[in-house]
């Protein structure tokens, strides 16, 4: 599958980003830019999302391989991998599936283990989906339309960055239907007998449920270089709510020489 991808910098280290679920590979961008002088950092749309092709069926492990077949191609070396959310799953599962394609791992704010958060989009995805985007005539119209279901304006407009205008038409840069019908899958972790032996940093935001103590032995068990970071200020998106420490974090895993 070729995966859409921006590419921003053309620092030594090649590092791949891999968002959360509805989200886009541009939401690294500023990230990413703070980065160029250390990094070329390859911003991906996963499948199903941004400017990436939609697949049929959703399944972690034949998303990874989505993923891992892209890098196989795309890069002659292995390459340093953050996944944020669901990006953080799939990267997980790249890792432990095809070792040889990754240098190194980053964690952002998400386990190998079941967390219900994710069952959080259900009442987030049926909004969407009620709203009538064939009547619309603009993203300021969809957002006040959308404001009594979701009233929190910073998701209100993360999850509007998935409608795309084109000509007269709107339309869904995410497979809306593929992703609300597989909430179960996004927040579940299949068991993998294997192990990642290279370096993992795991940055996890101090005001986040997403990874919990009982979480660590099962990290550890399948990243045993694993190093945890926990940002206090930050919640789920630790890049958005806590931006500095966040890239402090990434120059140093992308420079570690461990």
């Amino acid at each position: 599958m070729n995966l859409y991808e921006v590419v921003i910098g053309s620092g030594p280290r090649q590092v791949v980003f891999l968002h959360g679920l509805f989200g886009q590979g541009k939401n690294f961008s500023s990230v990413a830019t703070a980065l160029a002088d250390v990094a070329t950092s390859h911003l991906v749309d996963l499948p199903n999302h941004g400017r990436s092709p939609w697949t049929e069926e959703f399944d972690l492990d034949a998303q990874a391989d989505l993923v891992a077949d892209w890098i196989a191609e795309r890069f002659d070396a292995p390459v340093a991998l953050i996944g944020h959310s669901l990006g953080g799953k799939i990267a997980m599962r790249v890792a432990l599936r095809r070792p040889e394609l990754i240098d190194r791992l980053m964690v952002v704010d998400i386990s190998p283990a079941r967390n219900e958060a994710a069952q959080s989009f259900a009442a987030l995805v049926a909004a969407l989906r009620h709203l009538d985007i064939d009547h619309i005539k603009s993203r300021t119209e969809a957002e006040l339309l959308l404001t009594d279901e979701i009233p929190d304006e910073v998701v209100r407009r993360f999850l509007l960055q998935n409608l795309r205008h084109k000509g007269q038409h709107w339309s869904w840069a995410a497979n809306l239907d593929l992703l609300g019908d597989s909430l179960h899958e996004v927040g579940g972790w299949r068991s993998i007998d294997a192990s990642f032996e290279g370096p993992v940093f795991w940055v996890t935001g101090g005001l986040s449920p997403y990874v919990q103590p009982e979480h660590v032995p099962i990290m550890r068990q399948l990243f045993p270089r694993m190093f945890q970071i926990t940002l206090k200020r930050a919640g789920h998106w630790v890049h958005a709510d806590d931006p500095e420490a966040f890239l402090v974090v990434c120059r140093r895993f992308l420079t570690d020489t461990r």
